[in-house]
């Protein structure tokens, strides 16, 4: 029986709470607490004229003081250094298309407003807040939808799609990923999506990871193609100075000083011997058009900038019965070459009314063990480029 009372004392203790117990009054308080607030509005020149006749200070801004009871403090606010205000800025009002909008600054007045006159306008601006961030929250409510809608429909295409990749700046990691969308850059976020919008930042980290490694892996390759390459022209450069080379070669190869474009140089010239009696272009097209811009021009002294001079060159699209015969002969002239007709045109940048020229060159090509042979000899007959309008 002690126990059971005991356990029945220590319950009533677990579940014990403590109240508040207030002196009792001589006298019941009937006063009405109050709070001493400051209201902040304009007055239009019409207000101000009216003020300055009633013996005030005729003032733009006025601030008066009042005292607003503790049933009304909804509209009131107190800021961080303890200043009460009644609620006047931002007002809310209704535009034209009776939609609630926000005013950043006070009200104004026609005359001078009396205290119940604040009071009410603070009430109404009170209701009028409360209904435009209800329209706000409801509105970002349906838009969050929207765009989650939206979201998921990208996180799927993205997940079917296995040619789509993340934003690779800023990098995919495990918590967020960028996915490029038609209406611009999306962010996917592991810690706020769900659905589809969180499986992407998975499969988007995954499919980053492979690019790099697949990068990589074609790096590694590349690298070692051009390695072998070289070793390859390294290797047949050592065997042409040995079966070809010159003493003078033979000794600079040793010193590790003969140039590779040297030797290129001297088997081009016995891969292309039968077309020895040929003139090489030079690259002399700046000189050609010198001459044609001082002839066409009158003027000796004329100087063409080389900032404004265009060599633009490439395969001829079509060729005369005496050049397609050329072509022919060089063609015939070294075996296993690839002949083509070539076209250049030198134009002067600033001057569109200067005729520009033409130039007509045939470009051999040939493969010689590691090598690549090249060399652009001019048109027989058509040494000197002609001008074109």
């Amino acid at each position: 029986m002690l126990e059971e009372v005991i356990a029945m004392e220590t319950a009533v203790r677990n579940v014990f709470r403590p109240e508040l117990v207030e002196p009792a009054s001589p006298a019941t308080v009937t006063s009405v607490r109050t709070l001493n607030v400051t209201a902040t509005y304009e007055l239009s020149e019409a207000g101000r004229k009216a003020l300055l006749l009633a013996g005030g200070d005729g003032r733009a801004v006025q601030r008066v003081e009042l005292e607003v009871a503790t049933n009304r403090l909804h509209l009131v606010t107190v800021n961080g250094h303890g200043v009460a205000r009644l609620k006047l800025q931002p007002r809310f009002e209704f535009n034209r298309e009776q939609r609630i909008i926000q005013i950043d600054a006070p009200p104004v007045f026609d005359a001078p407003p009396s205290i119940e006159d604040l009071l009410r306008l603070a009430a109404r601006n009170h209701e009028l807040e409360r209904a435009f961030h209800a329209e706000r929250t409801l509105e970002r409510t349906k838009r969050a939808d929207v765009n989650g809608a939206r979201k998921s429909e990208y996180a799927l295409a993205f997940l079917r799609d296995q040619l789509q990749r993340a934003a690779v700046w800023p990098a995919p990691d495990a918590t967020r990923c960028y996915i490029n969308t038609p209406v611009g850059q999306m962010r996917f976020d592991v810690n706020v999506d769900d659905g589809p919008a969180r499986d992407v930042v998975r499969e988007a980290l995954r499919r980053f990871r492979a690019d790099v490694k697949a990068a990589e892996e074609r790096r590694a390759r590349t690298t070692a193609e051009h390695e072998r390459r070289h070793a390859e022209r390294k290797a047949a450069v050592d065997n042409w100075v040995a079966e070809h080379g010159s003493p003078d070669q033979k000794a600079r190869h040793a010193a590790g000083l003969l140039p590779v474009r040297e030797v290129v140089e001297t088997i081009t010239d016995r891969a292309f011997e039968r077309l020895a009696g040929h003139s090489v272009y030079r690259s002399d097209g700046y000189d050609h058009l010198q001459r044609h811009a001082r002839e066409w021009s009158g003027n000796p002294d004329l100087i063409i900038p080389r900032r404004e001079f265009l060599d633009f060159g490439g395969l001829a699209h079509s060729a005369t019965a005496a050049q397609w015969t050329r072509v022919q002969e060089f063609q015939a002239a070294v075996a296993g070459a690839d002949v083509r007709l070539h076209r250049r045109e030198y134009i002067w940048k600033r001057h569109s009314e200067l005729p520009m020229l033409r130039h007509f060159t045939i470009l051999v090509t040939k493969r010689e063990g590691p090598f690549v042979l090249r060399r652009e000899y001019l048109m027989p007959g058509e040494e000197e480029p002609s001008a074109v309008r």
